[in-house]
């Protein structure tokens, strides 16, 4: 008979997923909180697009979980209310919803503004934006809220400064070497990762460009990948870690009926300023 708690933690197959750094971090909380809690947790690693095992896992179909965690959906609302349909208790991460669906999320929305504040606030006007998947809550917002900055300060949205580069290295280094070929090229550019915002910084040194003298730049996570850059990332540190631990714990709690439902909860995100953004230099 099982003694313990055990819990399935769905992960979407992110590129080379083990060495994601968004899954390995989730990985990693709700690790914590399983020694915690001495619970059992079955990771089951699930196409980013297609969605049927969650209904199909074996595991769903058996009296050996008591709860399932995802650690995202891609916007599939419509399978995630299959699953919720079944009864099993069940937390979502990396999403916030209007309806009565239990999740934890990071401000995203809020944090890219903040990161686009202070590249207006340093005097850029010319800023573009490398998006992350916009298959994602996370991507869809992030972008959300560089253009929310732009609009608040009053500067022209241009088309062709919105680039999307999914979160994946390749994507994003062709984004940015649509950007930096513009005849009238940002001065700096809100990209939705670091992986993305690396990219940026090693293509435009191979344009001849510095960062941040010619070309300020702004990532998104705080990966440590970020410390072999030529130049400190300015970034927005996201409590993921924090948000696999608090993921579990409440799930927790809500199998045990001692959580108030619907759960939602907001976590903060912080901008750490480093050197890859200064002032523009003077048009000519």
């Amino acid at each position: 008979m099982k003694k313990s708690k055990a819990y399935g933690l769905i992960v979407p197959r992110f590129e080379d997923v083990l060495h994601s750094f968004y899954a390995s971090e989730i990985i990693k909380g709700v690790s914590l909180s399983a020694s915690h809690l001495k619970a059992d947790v079955l990771i089951h690693i699930t196409e980013r697009l297609e969605h049927e095992d969650w209904l199909s896992w074996p595991v769903l179909n058996s009296n050996y979980l008591d709860g399932i965690l995802f650690a995202d959906i891609n916007g599939d609302k419509a399978t995630l209310m299959k699953v919720i349909a079944r009864g099993i208790p069940y937390l979502v991460l990396n999403n916030n919803f209007s309806e009565d669906i239990n999740c934890i999320s990071i401000d995203n929305e809020k944090a890219a503004i903040e990161a686009v504040d202070y590249l207006v606030k340093l005097g850029h006007k010319r800023i573009a934006t490398i998006a992350g998947d916009l298959h994602t809550q996370a991507g869809k917002v992030r972008l959300k809220g560089y253009k929310e900055a732009m609009a608040k300060h009053s500067l022209e949205i241009k088309d062709e400064y919105i680039t999307v580069g999914g979160f994946l290295r390749t994507p994003a280094r062709e984004a940015a070497k649509k950007l930096l070929h513009l005849h009238q090229k940002p001065t700096a550019i809100f990209a939705a990762s670091d992986v993305m915002a690396l990219e940026a910084v090693d293509f435009a040194r191979k344009e001849g460009l510095s960062v941040p003298r010619d070309l300020s730049i702004v990532g998104f996570d705080d990966n440590p990948i970020a410390m072999y850059s030529s130049v400190g990332l300015t970034t927005v540190r996201q409590p993921i870690v924090e948000m696999g631990q608090l993921g579990l714990e409440t799930l927790d709690q809500i199998t045990r009926g001692s959580a108030v439902l619907p759960i939602k909860t907001v976590l903060p995100a912080k901008l750490v300023l480093r050197e890859s953004c200064v002032k523009p230099k003077k048009d000519k």
